[in-house]
């Protein structure tokens, strides 16, 4: 009884007080809490509930506000006038506040950097979003979270700052355009991609990959789904030489291939420091094992096996395009069956046996961030995950996001095979004969895909350059394959041209013909006739029938790869700075 009412005395004591007015004592029981370290939880719990509910009305209130935030984000609190500062070791929030508890502007400054503008908290503050607000500023504390002590932590940020103004001297380096939309062109061909100014609320940013499949079926770039990684670094449990100032002389020395030549680091100011950088990958690129061991070569910075979830890699990219679209399915069968309908009413069928999938060499695992300790390393390194990336970008395209136990009624049917890291095949029944073809699809760069076609009586090499534009063109499986498909029906009823060869080179030479590898889009879309162009809707042509090659299976495997050996992702010896050589235009060898 006596308990009831001491709580109704409470009661009638401040049901005629204002919100403000019990915000205000909640801030004084906490301001007398007895162990500064650990304020009372419930008056903690009380004083963020009325935080949610009171509206910000006021300067002293915003003031309180931004306090609460900052404590809960572990950032000291300091206000002078009408300024307020949310500071950590490595870089402080300067927010200048209106009378009416408005925010008239906040900057952002790293440690014994100048303040700098930033409009997106900015914004985030004046529309009173502070849930955003706070997980914004925990995002900039993550990046600013450098191991060590502060003299470390300084040194590394340093190095940080270093090495993003190297990336953008050498993005800045002029080179030959590839693709007629420059912002394209700089993601899948820029020596560091498209670099996003790291502005003081963000990390630069590296956008290095995106598919024409996604360009293609996207009203604006922006739709499209970009391949990037962070430049960052990371704690490591070994010691790494980085460097303390910019390894590019001044002005900057350019080989024959207008790449730079770089200082080594015993010429450079440098530190050893128990650290290295970091590219975060946003998302995770899943990676073949021998992609990994690629990627080691580059850089002397270990990924650790323990780090790495193997899976086959058709189940990591479906495991990828599940969690973009929220979706998550088993694939627990021993074949992977998937339904895809085509515009047209058209719906494949594609089998991925798993036996096949499941071996040692498909081994993959979802990179999330790739070390490395030099500037010289990034391009080999994205290059090779250009590389990785469109090899998924096409096998992607014959999984659905749903995952099928029993086949659909469909109207083509196709299996796909692994033939080597770089390649695969894909098998399926002739419109216009009663036997089966086979595609190989071998992927030998990111702008290097050619298509060879197997099968009895197919005796035209024009098919297999053809389909291997359309394939560069539209980076998708299911969309060739429709298109070749229709090609194959109209032999039957085309007679052959006295003009073309029985045979083919491919015949009498088993190396890699170039005449079926597509470096360059655009270009080879103007080189066919008029008869043989590519329309925009299905990838169609018209004109005389396509005949191609007559080979065996069997003889696939020679097919693969047979060109001369290019090391495009080398070794680059820890404290070494090479110059970058070219050969064909493309990056060959880091000396």
């Amino acid at each position: 009884m006596k308990s009831k009412s001491i709580i109704s005395d409470l009661h009638l004591k401040f049901a005629e007080k204002t919100w403000n007015e019990t915000f205000q004592l909640v801030r004084r029981c906490m301001d007398k809490s007895r162990d500064e370290s650990k304020p009372c939880e419930p008056l903690v719990r009380s004083l963020e509930r009325l935080q949610e509910v009171f509206h910000v009305s006021s300067m002293n209130t915003m003031k309180s506000r931004l306090e609460l935030i900052a404590k809960q984000q572990g950032m000291g609190f300091h206000i002078t006038e009408a300024t307020c500062y949310l500071t950590a070791d490595l870089f402080y929030l300067e927010v200048v506040l209106l009378p009416c508890g408005g925010v008239e502007d906040v900057k952002v400054a790293p440690h014994g950097g100048s303040p700098a503008p930033s409009e997106s908290l900015l914004q985030l503050l004046r529309s009173k979003d502070f849930a955003e607000f706070s997980v914004k500023l925990a995002g900039l504390s993550t990046r600013y979270n450098i191991p060590g002590d502060n003299e470390v932590k300084l040194k590394l940020l340093t190095s940080l700052q270093c090495l993003w103004k190297d990336l953008q001297q050498i993005s800045h380096l002029q080179r030959e355009p590839k693709d007629s939309d420059l912002k394209v062109d700089l993601i899948n061909n820029g020596r560091v991609g498209c670099l996003v100014a790291g502005k003081e609320d963000c990390p630069l940013t590296i956008q290095f990959y995106i598919s024409p499949r996604n360009e293609v079926s996207t009203d604006s770039l922006a739709d499209a789904v970009v391949q990037a990684a962070q430049v960052t670094v990371g704690v490591s449990d070994v010691t790494h030489n980085l460097q303390m100032a910019s390894v590019i002389p001044q002005p900057p020395q350019l080989d024959p291939q207008g790449y730079p030549v770089f200082l080594p680091l015993s010429e450079a100011p440098h530190e050893t420091l128990p650290a290295c950088f970091l590219l975060k990958l946003q998302p995770a690129v899943p990676v073949t094992v021998s992609f990994v061991d690629k990627l080691r070569q580059i850089t002397d910075a270990i990924i650790p096996d323990a780090d790495l979830q193997w899976a086959p890699l058709p189940k990591l990219l479906m495991s990828r395009s599940q969690s973009a679209s929220g979706r998550e399915e088993s694939m627990d069968e021993q074949d992977a069956v998937f339904t895809l309908p085509l515009p047209g009413g058209v719906m494949h069928s594609y089998v991925l046996p798993g036996a096949a999938w499941e071996v040692p060499a498909q081994r993959s695992a979802a990179a999330d961030r790739i070390p490395f300790t030099h500037p010289a390393h990034v391009p080999a390194l994205l290059e090779l995950l250009r590389h990785q990336c469109a090899f998924n970008a096409l096998l992607g395209s014959c999984l659905a996001s749903q995952h099928v136990r029993t086949s659909s009624v469909c109207d083509l049917h196709f299996e796909v095979l692994p033939e080597s890291e770089t390649s695969f095949s894909v098998t399926f029944h002739r419109p216009d004969a009663d036997s089966l073809a086979v595609l190989l699809v071998n992927v030998r760069d990111s702008r290097q895909i050619s298509c060879t076609l197997f099968g009895e009586g197919i005796e035209d090499p024009s098919l297999a350059e053809y389909i291997s534009t359309v394939m560069m063109r539209c980076m998708s499986v299911p969309v060739t394959l429709r298109t070749l498909h229709s090609k194959l029906a109209e032999i039957t009823s085309a007679p052959l041209s006295p003009r073309r060869p029985a045979t083919t080179e491919a015949e009498n030479d088993h190396s890699a013909p170039s005449s079926t590898t597509v470096t360059d889009t655009s270009s080879a879309l103007t080189a066919f006739p008029q008869s043989t162009s590519v329309p925009e809707d299905d990838f169609s042509v018209s004109g005389s029938a396509f005949h191609a090659m007559s080979v065996a299976k069997s003889e696939l495997l020679p097919e693969i790869n047979t060109s001369p050996a290019v090391n495009l992702y080398p070794v680059i010896p820890a404290g070494v700075c090479p110059h970058w050589m070219t050969r064909n235009g493309h990056l060959s060898e880091l000396i």
